[in-house]
This record gives C-alpha cells, sequence and structure tokens, in this order.
C-alpha cells in the first residue's frame, strides 16, 4: 500500500514551464515499500503509446532542478518522460530523511521504469532512463516487470531439493547443511525458496574491500581449507594487510581439512578458543 504523500501542486520548478508539453504529479512504490513522487511530462496532443524515459539526478538534487528539465526537454521531442525525487529525499517518502543507500536508490530506478510499463501511454518495450550527476541507470529484464505488475517478487530458489551424483562439491556442501535435519529450518531462505530474483543487483557493482586497508581494529578471518570459498578470505586478507599502518593486528587462520559449511556448527572444528582469545587480546588493547 503507497503512502499518501503531499505533492505541491503549482509550478515551482526552477526552469520555465513549456507550452507544448501537458505536466501531471504521480506517486509509485519500489520493493521497499518507500512511495515516490514524480512529474509526467507528455507531448500535447500525443496519442498512442509512446516511448518513455525515466530521469533522475544530480545526487543531492530534486526532480525540480535539473531532472525535470531533462525531462521536459525530452518530452517536447516526442517521449513520455518522469522525473522523479529517490528514496528520502524532495517529495519522496523514505525514513530518515536525506539518506542515500546504493542498494534502495538503485531500486528508485528499476521501480520507475516499472511504473512506466505499466501506463496505457507508454510501449513497454520503449522505456530508457536518463542518469544525472550521481545517478546513473540500470538495465531491467521482463521478469522485474511482471513481478511488479503481480504485486509480488518471484524467487530464484534456495539450495536444491536433489542433488545428482556428479554436482560440484559445495553443491553437496550446502545440501548437507541446508536441506537436512543438520540446519533446515522453515524460515530459512537457503533452506526454502531464497532470495527474489532481484533482490541484490547492486552488490554487482560495490566495491566491498576498496577501503579494507584503512582499518586500524584488530581484525581475525577464519576459514576451511577446502572451502570453494576459502580465496574470498585469501584475498580479503591481502586487501586488507598491504599497505595497512596497523597489520601486525590482523590475522588469517585457515583450518585445515575444513570444508565450508564445517564452520557453521561443528564445535570440534570451530575454533571457539581462539575466537576468544582474540577478542579479550583485542579489547585489551583498547582500554
Amino acid at each position: 500500500m503507497e503512502e499518501k504523500l503531499v505533492l505541491t501542486q503549482e509550478w515551482d520548478k526552477s526552469f520555465p514551464q513549456s507550452d507544448k508539453v501537458e505536466h501531471s504529479k504521480v506517486t509509485f512504490h519500489n520493493r521497499y515499500g518507500i512511495t515516490l513522487a514524480a512529474d509526467i511530462y507528455k507531448p500535447k496532443d500525443a496519442e498512442g503509446r509512446l516511448a518513455a524515459i525515466a530521469v533522475c539526478g544530480p545526487f543531492g538534487a530534486v526532480k525540480e532542478q535539473a531532472a525535470g528539465l531533462y525531462a521536459q526537454t525530452m518530452a517536447e521531442r516526442g517521449f513520455l518522460t518522469m522525473a522523479f525525487d529517490p528514496s528520502f529525499t524532495g517529495e519522496s517518502g523514505g525514513q530518515p530523511r536525506y539518506m542515500a543507500s546504493p542498494d534502495i536508490n538503485t531500486e528508485d530506478f528499476q521501480a520507475a521504469v516499472d511504473y512506466l510499463s505499466l501506463r496505457e501511454d507508454v510501449d513497454p518495450e520503449k522505456i530508457g532512463i536518463i542518469g544525472i550527476c550521481g545517478w546513473g541507470g540500470m538495465a531491467l529484464n521482463a521478469q522485474r516487470t511482471k513481478d511488479y505488475q503481480n504485486g509480488s517478487y518471484a524467487l530464484a530458489g534456495g539450495v536444491a531439493e536433489e542433488v545428482p551424483e556428479d554436482a560440484p562439491f559445495y553443491v553437496k556442501d550446502y545440501h548437507d547443511y541446508y536441506k537436512t535435519r543438520r540446519g533446515y529450518h522453515p524460515r530459512s531462505l537457503n533452506s526454502n525458496g531464497g532470495w527474489n530474483v532481484t533482490g541484490t543487483m547492486s552488490f554487482m557493482n560495490q566495491p566491498i574491500l576498496r577501503y579494507s586497508s584503512e582499518i586500524r581494529s584488530a581484525v581475525l578471518i577464519i576459514h576451511g581449507e577446502k572451502a570453494h570459498s576459502c580465496y574470498f578470505s585469501r584475498d580479503a586478507y591481502a586487501a586488507m594487510t598491504e599497505g595497512n599502518p596497523n597489520p601486525e593486528n590482523k590475522e588469517l587462520l585457515i583450518i585445515p581439512g575444513a570444508v565450508h559449511t564445517d564452520l557453521y556448527d561443528k564445535l570440534d572444528v570451530i575454533p571457539f578458543d581462539k575466537m576468544a582469545e582474540f577478542f579479550r587480546k583485542a579489547m585489551q588493547q583498547q582500554e
């Protein structure tokens, strides 16, 4: 259910209104339940389904500024356009105010295209994006549009129910934990339907380890030697210690012979004593 927003009805843009374009205000929601406010610009006397463009930016601006100017100008050229305020800013919803989130603001663009694709005056096969300054565009697939229309999101699927004999070891490893009495839980995503298909797109562009070499606090990384993911920890440790002013309090502990899920629940494998020692030492140094 969309939040009721109070939208300004008078023309309060930083640019003059065009006499070639019809202007209206709309709201739509993203998959985080945040209601977004937008201005629609449509060529006067236009008929049928039009090619459409969603516009947002610059970073920290509102739709009454550059985005609106872009949208109105493109509408003069025959497009149905929409300039919107991203979550937490302008007339859009979202708390706390004046925040930015790579994931949620990526979703804002996706939701904008979803909204446009369901309008009767828009050709859903002809929708583009303009991101000004700090806001970039994202490509969407047909599944996402169908999800928005249905009001629910398809799941990508958790760990496989049946594992063939020739499956990779890590698939068998996960199945042995998530799909058996050993670790199954009815609320677990991995044990059941998995994440939303479109749930984690922004992770593709997240440089998660970029500033790890600036970490001054003590860090202990633990990984199983036989885990398929062991290189993650090796790479993370290398990135964190190279050029770090405090490399001496960083440690990589590889557990010989351990696989990935051994460190989920094997009490004889998980180095709890080592962890306790690490924390006590680190905390004493902070006193």
